[in-house]
């Protein structure tokens, strides 16, 4: 067996409508996975879980949910479950970022926004796949953390301390899960050319300083973050839990 083949397996991918979300269930269709495209608008949603069905069909179905909503969440596993049947593997990609700036000057609607939706919301969803995985022995959680989780930063600090708070729950959860056979990873990317990401880089200077010490030069693309998200999903990471993974073309370093 190819040891990066997912055929069989049931994936979701949060805010899978864009960006690296869109581009990890893309890739995990190619590799042979079924796939809910999920974010909050249907739309795009529905627009991606097409363009995988008309070159894999019946691999993609699109559900709206939110991060705000725990029914909402549950709603959309349930109909994964549905149409798939048990999840898998959980990419716990979306994420919000409502402030830009020095972390003094961000509101508590804001502050607590980003804390909800970067944490809470991925406890949730966790809780609601993990007893499936353990009937069955496997599974794989992965969360998308950031490089802004591994150091100080002046301009997105809380949104950078929920990124930490990633690396430190499958630092958790992979002592509170192996026992089950239950493997979770994060992995931290640098900047990515994504809408999500353009405060950071579609300002020149902005970009010149966050790629100044770069060793390759330049920032990534959605599908170099999608290829992690591969390795961590299939049975190539069959023997990695509790780790994260850094994908950022050497800024760390």
């Amino acid at each position: 067996m190819n040891l990066f083949d997912l055929a069989g397996k049931v994936a979701i991918v949060t805010g899978s409508s864009r960006g690296i979300g869109r581009a990890i269930a893309e890739e995990y269709a190619d590799h042979g996975a079924k796939v809910v495209i999920t974010s909050r608008n249907i739309e795009p949603c529905e627009e991606v879980a097409a363009a995988i069905n008309a070159k894999h069909p019946g691999h993609a179905i699109a559900v709206s949910s939110s991060l705000s909503s725990k029914e909402s969440l549950q709603a959309m596993v349930d109909a994964g479950r549905a149409a798939f049947g048990p999840i898998d593997i959980l990419v716990c990609n979306a994420a919000s970022n409502p402030h830009y700036g020095p972390m003094e000057t961000i509101s508590d609607e804001a502050l607590r926004k980003t804390l909800d939706h970067n944490i809470v919301a991925q406890h949730w969803l966790i809780t609601m796949v993990v007893p499936d995985m353990r009937a069955r022995a496997s599974g794989s959680i992965i969360l998308v953390s950031s490089i802004g989780g591994l150091r100080g930063t002046p301009i997105i600090g809380t949104y950078a301390i929920t990124k930490a708070a990633d690396i430190q729950m499958v630092k958790n959860l992979a002592r509170e899960f192996g026992p089950s056979n239950i493997r979770i990873n994060a992995i931290a990317p640098g900047l990515v050319k994504t809408d999500f990401a353009k405060a950071l880089w579609e300002n020149p200077e902005n970009l010149k300083a966050s790629t100044a010490n770069a060793c390759l030069g330049r920032i990534g693309e959605p599908r170099e973050i999608a290829g992690a998200a591969v390795f961590l999903g299939s049975g190539a990471a069959s023997f990695m839990t509790g780790q994260t993974v850094v994908v950022d073309g050497g800024v760390v370093v």
